[in-house]
């Protein structure tokens, strides 16, 4: 169970304004959230906020964001790594940047400690060339939704305990998006899995969540279930 308590989330820089205020929320195992807002509404810096991804720099966080018992955003370097390595996994939305150019998708398939066979499954329940060959290949090779693809798969395979997805059907078609929703909906149960959804496309939405919120004037509204 994730609890977040968020005060504000403010620019430290010009123009110093507040991004995120007065926030609460609670996630629980089994479930999907999907947070829904507009271009510009806080979406990215929420979820980023909550393992601490944010520019120091640049943003000012006055939050508690609990996980296990733990305070996330005061976990020293080395542990909050090893958090969002094993436990809390994260789909950007430019996927292709979350690669490194210089390595193929060996390096990050090889990572995973899972039998070929399931792998394989998956790339081609999400309709992508063979695995033999799409680890031979380089971030740059691939189309941003192949990317897109590829990262989600990725973050499946590795079983962690939270999911957490950026506009995850922004570059894919309805046929796509419409099995990232079984599997989604598949790995919440099976793998007792928590998956946080920040999207703009409320049909996706409202198909793979079980509950939904609205992030708008700076703050997130309430969790609803999904009728």
């Amino acid at each position: 169970m994730l609890n977040a308590n968020i005060n504000n989330i403010s620019l430290t820089k010009e123009p110093k304004s507040i991004i995120i205020r007065d926030t609460n929320f609670q996630l629980e195992k089994n479930k999907i959230y999907s947070i829904l807002g507009k271009n510009g509404s806080g979406k990215t810096t929420l979820i980023k906020a909550l393992t601490n991804l944010l520019d120091e720099e640049e943003y000012l966080i006055d939050a508690n964001v609990v996980y296990n018992n733990e305070s996330i955003l005061e976990l020293h370097d080395n542990k909050l790594t090893q958090l969002r390595e094993n436990k809390i996994k994260y789909v950007f939305q430019d996927a292709l940047n979350s690669f490194d150019p210089l390595k193929t998708f060996r390096f990050y398939f090889d990572k995973i400690s899972v039998d070929k066979n399931i792998t394989e499954e998956l790339i081609d329940f999400f309709l992508l060339p063979k695995l033999d060959k799409i680890i031979k290949m380089h971030s740059y090779e691939v189309s941003i939704g192949m990317a897109q693809r590829i990262a989600i798969i990725i973050a499946l395979l590795a079983s962690p305990e939270i999911i957490i997805l950026d506009e995850p059907t922004s570059a894919v078609d309805v046929t796509i998006a419409n099995l990232i929703s079984i599997k989604l909906k598949e790995q919440a149960v099976q793998k007792k899995c928590t998956i946080l959804i920040i999207t703009q496309d409320i049909l996706f939405a409202e198909n793979v969540s079980d509950y939904t919120a609205i992030l708008d004037n700076k703050t997130l509204a309430e969790f609803s279930p999904v009728i």
